[in-house]
């Protein structure tokens, strides 16, 4: 991955966001993320992005939605190329008060800003998914009643999609799939870290994950451990 260069391809284009992979044959499928929120101030419209993988051609995405208001971490370890794009638009990083390491990851240079409950004024909240150090894993999801942004837990590459699953848990949570931070949201389309998003009865497809998970768990095992063998 590391030296190859990035080939932006667009995904997850809905009525004020949209996404991005950079790296469209890694298998990693990193996905980023950037939606618009209506400015009454200033009549324009903040644009947000999320977990970004910089690449030629993300800043023209963002200029199409309106002007970089912030760049968020949603997991620990997905620092990314926040602190790149963040520094190129003016802006500072938004992190989960109660994370951490990010800050230290980002840099001195870096103006970080924490937030809690809500993402400033945006209308998203804040879920905390997970926070815990077995194993190391602190990661906030964000929903608006419309779009859930879930940085890690829930995928669609397909290394986290079990039998007929279009949405998957994390396989290092299979066991323990954060059914209590993200059951009963019914959200209108769900984008994920690692993959395209979903689009249509997205409610169904997160409900489907969470309690299909541990079910389907050996089976998605089974089919890592095939793809990894040398025949």
């Amino acid at each position: 991955m590391k030296g190859d260069e990035p080939d932006l391809h667009e995904i997850d284009r809905y009525d004020g966001g949209v996404g991005w992979i950079a790296y469209p044959d890694e298998t990693m499928e990193r996905a980023s993320h950037a939606f618009a929120v209506d400015n009454e101030e200033t009549g324009a419209a903040d644009v947000w992005v999320v977990d970004p993988v910089d690449a030629p051609g993300v800043d023209e995405l963002l200029d199409d939605l309106g002007e970089v208001a912030g760049v968020v971490v949603g997991l620990d370890r997905h620092v990314r190329d926040s602190g790149e794009v963040a520094a190129r638009h003016g802006v500072p990083v938004y992190v989960p008060e109660w994370m951490t390491g990010v800050a230290e990851e980002l840099g001195p240079d870096v103006e970080v800003e924490r937030f809690g409950s809500r993402l400033a004024d945006t209308g998203f909240e804040a879920i905390r998914i997970r926070d815990s150090s077995l194993p190391p894993w602190q990661e906030v999801g964000l929903f608006d009643g419309e779009t859930l942004i879930v940085p890690e837990s829930l995928g669609t590459a397909s290394y986290f999609r079990g039998d007929r699953e279009r949405l998957g848990v994390h396989p290092m949570l299979r066991l323990t799939p954060p059914t209590t931070a993200l059951s009963g949201l019914n959200p209108e389309r769900v984008l994920t870290g690692h993959g395209v998003g979903v689009h249509e009865r997205a409610a169904v497809a997160v409900e489907d994950a969470l309690s299909d998970s541990r079910s389907k768990a050996p089976g998605l095992y089974a089919k890592t451990l095939a793809s990894a063998l040398p025949f």
